[in-house]
């Protein structure tokens, strides 16, 4: 199990990143969701709720280039499912749920972002409650080839242990082009005090590329909900 803080601190660009898990006592799931840019079309956005929902809204509309793959609600809620995601599939697994479709059935639909040369993968994260418990799965849609023609796709299924999470993000570092993630989701410690765990994150990111970060904790048991938001454009 790795430290998530030190994972962070090592790497000046992970892109975009979702973390699952529950906390040491066992007591609560906790969400994590961020997002990072280099161009200023990137940097200029803000998380914001709606609801139980979250919205990444342009900072300055006036100077929005392409909305295409920058504005998305990467997390949103369907009854007892927190899915996080780093696009618009996020809707896409929201919408196959209400149509009874399994988490990893509504991604099939989807492919990588068409972003060449870097064809960023498409992340996904979901969260489901259960009696006193829960689960998550994780997804990650690659391209497979030079051309951004086919497609590798991986899910991965975690069971909730105490202290336990997984983290997977879009690139395994900065580059150009950037290159993608690779392997399984990261198994890293989640511990107990949530709101100190994310002023952890947001402080070990990289400052010249954090735009947003979002956490969420549940509690298992009542679902009673602690939410901790940080925007770099305030």
């Amino acid at each position: 199990m790795d430290n998530l803080l030190t994972v962070l601190q090592n790497n000046p660009y992970p892109g975009r990143g979702i973390v699952m898990g529950k906390t040491t006592d066992g007591k609560q799931a906790v969400v994590v969701y961020f997002i990072m840019g280099r161009s200023n079309n990137s940097r200029n956005r803000v998380f914001r709720e709606e609801g139980k929902d979250l919205i990444i809204h342009p900072f300055d509309p006036g100077k929005v280039e392409d909305s295409s793959l920058i504005v998305y609600s990467p997390l949103r809620v369907y009854k007892n499912h927190i899915i996080v995601t780093n696009g618009d599939q996020t809707d896409t697994v929201y919408e196959g749920l209400v149509q009874g479709k399994k988490f990893a059935e509504a991604l099939s639909t989807r492919t990588f972002e068409p972003d060449a040369p870097n064809y960023t993968p498409r992340i996904s994260g979901m969260v489901t409650f259960e009696k006193n418990d829960f689960s998550y799965q994780m997804n990650i849609l690659k391209c497979a080839d030079e051309n951004g023609i086919s497609c590798d796709r991986f899910n991965f299924s975690y069971a909730a242990l105490p202290g336990r999470g997984h983290f997977i993000h879009t690139y395994v570092t900065d580059g150009n082009p950037l290159p993608t993630f690779r392997g399984e989701p990261v198994c890293v410690g989640i511990p107990s005090d949530v709101a100190s765990f994310a002023q952890n994150i947001w402080n070990a990111l990289n400052p010249d590329n954090i735009i947003s970060l979002y956490v969420r904790a549940v509690n298992s048991a009542d679902h009673t909900m602690q939410n901790f938001l940080f925007n770099r454009n305030v």
